[in-house]
């Protein structure tokens, strides 16, 4: 009786001292990047719905992904974001897009507001990618105007960008992502105005 006592208490006391000495999880976001706002839009009496960002090929989530091969991906288990990918590159779009005073009103997809114009994304690359010594932010998405009375398209483009991490971690990758997304902000305010 004694021995298994003994026996308990020791293993609690080892499951305690494996909990304390794991990493603890760091969690990130992204910055809003700063845009100028446009002198002259099309746009500028108009709405505009930003809608949830899709991903097509990459499981999206709160969780970081990281490949180190073609074929091998997994997530970091000491780092996530900090929240949906989807919802943190929702509500950058709105704010940048606010900001750049292209539309006279930018709404998040979950406003029962009517709007003139709706911007669609799909995601096919929101990832680390190692391959080696060589390490990058990879993102790649692809916007959708389109008119929301009519269903037709206005336009579509795809962004992608890569650029390289200062280290291998969680922290350089989203360090990189930052640099990236002040590029796709520039370049997403360009092509919608």
């Amino acid at each position: 009786m004694k021995r298994s006592i003994y026996s308990i208490i020791v293993s609690i006391f080892l499951v305690f001292i494996g909990c304390t000495q794991a990493p603890a999880l760091k969690t990130y976001s992204l910055a809003v990047p700063t845009v100028k706002a446009v002198q002259h839009s099309r746009y500028q009496k108009q709405s505009l719905k930003v809608m949830y960002p899709q991903s097509l090929r990459e499981s999206i989530s709160q969780k970081m992904n990281f490949s180190y091969s073609v074929n091998d991906r997994g997530v970091y288990q000491n780092a996530q974001w900090s929240n949906h990918v989807s919802k943190i590159l929702q509500g950058t779009f709105v704010e940048i897009i606010e900001n750049a005073k292209i539309f006279k009103a930018v709404l998040a997809d979950t406003s029962t507001a009517e709007e003139n114009y709706r911007l669609e994304s799909n995601i096919f690359a929101f990832s680390h990618s190692v391959r080696g010594a060589a390490s990058h932010a990879m993102v790649s998405i692809q916007f959708n105007l389109i008119d929301s009375h009519t269903g037709y398209l206005i336009k579509s483009k795809r962004f992608s960008y890569q650029e390289p991490t200062q280290t291998l971690d969680a922290k350089g990758y989203v360090l990189a992502t930052n640099v990236i997304m002040r590029r796709l902000s520039r370049d997403l305010v360009e092509w919608l105005r």
